[in-house]
């Protein structure tokens, strides 16, 4: 039985559950980018303390919440990056002077690897040009596709009642029905959507909901589009409850693919976030699937083979 089933707060909202224990960070499947950024933050920081130690005081008595749970110190937003949802520090908007980077049309959980791919890239495309310039128009080939797996472009979020969003770009492969589900405790209907290494991999939240539960099985890394790497491959889980009446549950599942091998995922449980918030990624190429309570009133809005986008295109709508 699902300890949602059991564990009911007042006014029928489920308990959120704490996060696992083999959840450390947003990334919980480690990584090179992800050991280098670490690697470069023990540094700043060290430098902040010694260097700048005023910025460091006034960044202290800015923040907000707690940092217990956090690996290592929090001296500004950017020590968050990895650990945001082990502790609950964070800064306002106005005070935070990072705040910019979120305009950037990159994905920022990627700006290690775009930059350890993209650099010398880079020194590749301005050396073969010295050589011979249709030499650099090849190599600028490669580096384009970098920077365009990592993009982030704008969404326009549709409003109304009942909307289901797409958490996901790509390619609808699958709509199933389940007699049912043990975390939405009855019938459900399972969407699949493929992501190319040409799809954006930001993943977006597919209604108003509150995070109820997280969970990350490591596994294999089959190909995406066999229904079947859902329950083998390395995936995340994370089970939503909406804000409005009646609370449905849903699930957004995030899968490694053949290609992808690191699954982000910055939520915590208790978390309010919107239609179409951005949650986390999937690493070069994956599979993102969304499960839903199938009850009365449910309509299906896209079918099998329609290319989807994460947070503009309504998959479904709860009448």
């Amino acid at each position: 039985m699902s300890a949602f089933t059991t564990n009911q707060a007042a006014a029928g909202r489920a308990m959120p559950e704490p996060l696992p224990e083999n959840i450390r960070s947003v990334q919980p499947g480690g990584g090179v980018g992800m050991t280098v950024e670490l690697l470069w933050g023990r540094w700043r920081r060290a430098y902040l303390r010694r260097i700048r130690p005023g910025y460091v005081e006034r960044m202290a008595r800015l923040r907000q919440g707690d940092t217990d749970g956090a690996p290592h110190e929090v001296l500004d937003p950017r020590d968050l990056k990895y650990c945001r949802n082990q502790c609950t520090a964070h800064w306002e908007e106005t005070d935070n002077p990072f705040a910019w980077r979120r305009r950037i049309p990159l994905a920022r959980w990627g700006l290690a690897e775009l930059q350890l791919f993209g650099w010398p890239l880079v020194a590749l495309v301005v050396g073969l040009s010295w050589i011979w310039w249709p030499l650099g128009c090849v190599a600028a080939v490669p580096l384009a596709l970098v920077v365009w797996f990592f993009r982030d472009p704008p969404r326009t979020i549709p409003e109304g009642p009942g909307m289901i969003v797409s958490p996901a770009d790509g390619k609808l492969v699958e709509i199933t029905r389940l007699a049912d589900d043990p975390d939405l405790g009855g019938p459900a209907v399972r969407l699949g959507i493929f992501l190319s290494i040409f799809n954006v991999h930001i993943n977006r939240s597919p209604a108003a909901a509150r995070v109820i539960a997280m969970r990350y099985s490591p596994g294999e890394f089959r190909n995406a589009l066999d229904p079947a790497s859902a329950r083998v491959n390395e995936h995340t889980s994370i089970v939503l409850e909406e804000e409005a009446p009646p609370h449905r549950r849903m699930i957004v599942r995030q899968i490694a693919g053949a290609i992808a091998r690191r699954i982000v995922c910055d939520l915590r449980p208790g978390e309010d976030v919107a239609r179409g918030h951005k949650l986390g990624m999937i690493k070069f190429g994956s599979r993102t699937e969304l499960v839903l309570p199938d009850t009365d009133g449910l309509r299906i809005e896209a079918q099998v083979g329609d290319r989807v986008r994460a947070g503009a295109t309504v998959l479904a709508q709860y009448e």
